[in-house]
């Protein structure tokens, strides 16, 4: 029993050094190796370096969409347009008068404009720079394209808001009545109140031709035979304080001369009983050619 218990103890001996062995190995692995492995532990010293300042603890940042850029966005339908179909654009008509045109339409045209006062001043039947800007102003107004010129669509919108113009508004002469039997010899002042026309006739030839107006019904002029008894070429009515330039006096008061408002207004006015003459140029004439006891003819023809 001895020697069985001294060779247990034996191999207990020797187990238990190998376990030593094994547990010293294993804690001589996990210590650092160098010169101060077995002194004491060592303060490590960092080399200087410039000093910066020490870094912010970076926040976490959220992603940030990069904004899109969007396509202008399209105006809003008009309900009361196709969608399939382009808005209809009124353009011109086919040119009916234009600029340079001269005549009797282009007279027809000036004085309907005239009555809607879009041109002003007497017809001249001449399609000027004047009249392509009544033109315009009338087509702008009523939304017709503009175009100084006349198209259909303008010229019946025209004739819609106007009435037919008389000749006089044309610009147009007065068409003589015929000629009275008194008027046939001599040399007379022939003056028509139903036409509204005075010719100056010489052994039964007219010679000039002009549109007159006559007095007020509460001062008529006179019918009848008279002759020129006073020219005055200057003449200032002292009753009326009114300029009667080329005046030839044949019944009282009553003459033959020009007036500027017959010139202005036309047949709107009436004379306080004279003969009134509205063209300058004609009056200035037929003043050289009359003489102091011509003879004057006053009638309804």
């Amino acid at each position: 029993m001895t020697a069985l218990r001294r060779t247990g103890v034996g191999l207990l001996t020797v187990l238990l050094l190998s376990v030593a062995a094994v547990a010293v190995g294993y804690v001589l692995r996990q210590q650092p190796t160098g010169p101060d492995l077995h002194g004491a532990p060592v303060e490590t010293t960092p080399s200087p370096v410039a000093h910066e300042p020490a870094a912010k603890p970076v926040e976490p940042v959220e992603p940030v969409a990069e904004p899109v850029a969007q396509a202008p966005s399209a105006p809003p339908a008009d309900p009361t347009r196709s969608q399939h179909r382009p808005m209809h654009v009124v353009e011109p008509g086919r040119t009916l008068l234009s600029r340079g045109d001269k005549g009797d339409e282009v007279r027809d045209l000036q004085a309907r404009l005239a009555q809607l006062y879009w041109y002003s001043g007497r017809a001249t039947g001449d399609y000027d720079d004047v009249t392509v800007e009544a033109v315009r102003g009338f087509q702008e107004k009523r939304r017709i394209p503009v175009t100084g010129a006349v198209d259909r669509r303008t010229l019946d919108r025209l004739h819609a808001m106007t009435t037919e113009p008389s000749r006089d508004a044309m610009g147009l002469h007065n068409v003589p009545g015929a000629l009275d039997a008194r008027c046939r010899t001599g040399r007379v002042l022939c003056i028509d109140k139903s036409s509204q026309t005075l010719r100056w006739v010489v052994d039964g030839r007219v010679l000039k031709t002009v549109d007159v107006r006559f007095g007020a019904s509460a001062t008529p002029t006179r019918e009848g035979v008279y002759s020129v008894y006073l020219k005055s070429r200057d003449h200032v009515s002292q009753l009326y304080d009114s300029a009667m330039p080329f005046a030839m006096f044949f019944s009282g008061g009553q003459a033959v001369h020009y007036s500027s408002d017959f010139a202005a207004t036309g047949y709107s006015g009436a004379s306080h009983g004279c003969v009134n003459v509205r063209d300058y140029d004609a009056v200035s004439w037929l003043y050289d050619q009359v003489s102091v006891g011509d003879r004057v003819v006053v009638y309804w023809s």
